[in-house]
């Protein structure tokens, strides 16, 4: 895990969540671009197991990170990517997280599912057969917006994800979407045409 930064305190930390395959350096073009501007900055590692972990579980784990580096009632600004936007989504919608959450942005994320989530066995893995649009987590998550309707909701996408599938289902049911200037899943967090408006959107006050 990233200790959150010593440097003075933003009005809101922010927390970023990985996605699957990920671990925190995946964020490390993000933070380059933010330099140092939206500290303390909270990267857990969450121990996904190639997609055995329930979301739920990881949502829990996410949830003690949070605590341990911010306490209990410390706004924060909170990025999923991939799967971790579904993560960070479970977590604010059903461990309790909407109360302190001001901006949640989901990049890249099966918010409605994905077809490529279809042929895992869910009994090996669960927590990719969570992201099946059909799932009874999503379901669960689509079906009550009501806490999601009270925080700054932004959805950001490529054209053509190939990990999400189809592309336009990378989007949370409410707040902002924005199609980011690149093709591929990867690309989001590795491109500098997406990297940079994502810096601007987190950035604001």
């Amino acid at each position: 895990m990233t200790a959150p930064s010593p440097r003075a305190p933003s009005p809101a930390p922010l927390v970023l969540v990985h996605g699957l395959l990920d671990t925190p350096r995946v964020f490390d073009g993000l933070r380059r671009a933010l330099a140092g501007r939206k500290d303390p900055l909270l990267i857990p590692q969450l121990p996904l197991r190639l997609g055995r972990t329930p979301v739920m579980e990881a949502a829990q784990l996410l949830g003690g990170h949070i605590e341990a580096a911010f306490g209990r009632e410390q706004a924060i600004d909170l990025l999923g990517f991939s799967m971790g936007g579904v993560i960070a989504r479970a977590w604010i919608q059903l461990l309790g997280g909407h109360p302190r959450t001001r901006r949640f942005f989901s990049v890249g994320s099966p918010q409605q599912g994905t077809i490529t989530a279809r042929p895992w066995p869910g009994a090996l893995f669960a927590g990719i057969a969570d992201l099946r649009a059909d799932s009874p987590l999503l379901q669960r998550l689509n079906g009550d917006l009501e806490t999601l309707l009270r925080i700054d909701c932004r959805s950001f996408y490529s054209g053509i994800d190939l990990v999400v599938l189809p592309s336009w289902r990378a989007v949370l049911p409410v707040g902002s979407r924005r199609m980011l200037p690149v093709w591929t899943h990867p690309q989001l967090l590795r491109d500098p045409a997406a990297i940079r408006p994502l810096a601007e959107q987190l950035l604001q006050s």
